[in-house]
């Protein structure tokens, strides 16, 4: 398991994509799911960094963690700001059209259907979120 603590800030997505891709591409991890993951990063990272500790900045940890038996990447992220479950948030009405539709929740729904698996948990003070891609 590789493990990088940094400012949770948006300027410093590219460097938690860099971190996470280095370890999936020494592990064989294709395109597709290293796209899929780099979207899940950009976007979980991106709200930890926008909201977690708003109007301040915090840190997060991101650990990245690579099985055997099908290979799959768990990347775990972990912040010790506001409370919040994204598996929670209602997922957008995406028969409507882009201009019918409320603003918000399309980037939680789109790594729900792109990863295996998501879990949270808030423990110890921390949001510990969790996904899961198979490749």
């Amino acid at each position: 398991m590789k493990e990088l603590t940094i400012a949770a800030t948006e300027e410093n997505i590219s460097l938690v994509t860099d971190f996470v891709d280095a370890e999936l591409e020494d592990h064989g991890c294709g395109i597709k799911a290293r796209t899929q993951i780099d979207i899940a990063i950009d976007e979980l990272f991106g709200n930890i960094a926008k909201y977690a500790y708003a109007p301040n900045v915090g840190s997060a940890t991101v650990r990245v963690n690579v099985t055997d038996s099908p290979l799959t990447a768990e990347i775990t992220f972990i912040d010790c700001g506001t409370p919040y479950n994204p598996l929670e948030s209602k997922d957008p009405d995406i028969t409507l059209s882009a201009d019918e539709r409320k603003i918000g929740g399309l980037g939680i729904f789109m790594v729900k259907k792109s990863m295996d698996n998501m879990s949270y948990e808030f423990k110890d003070g921390q949001n510990v979120l969790v996904i899961k891609k198979q490749f």
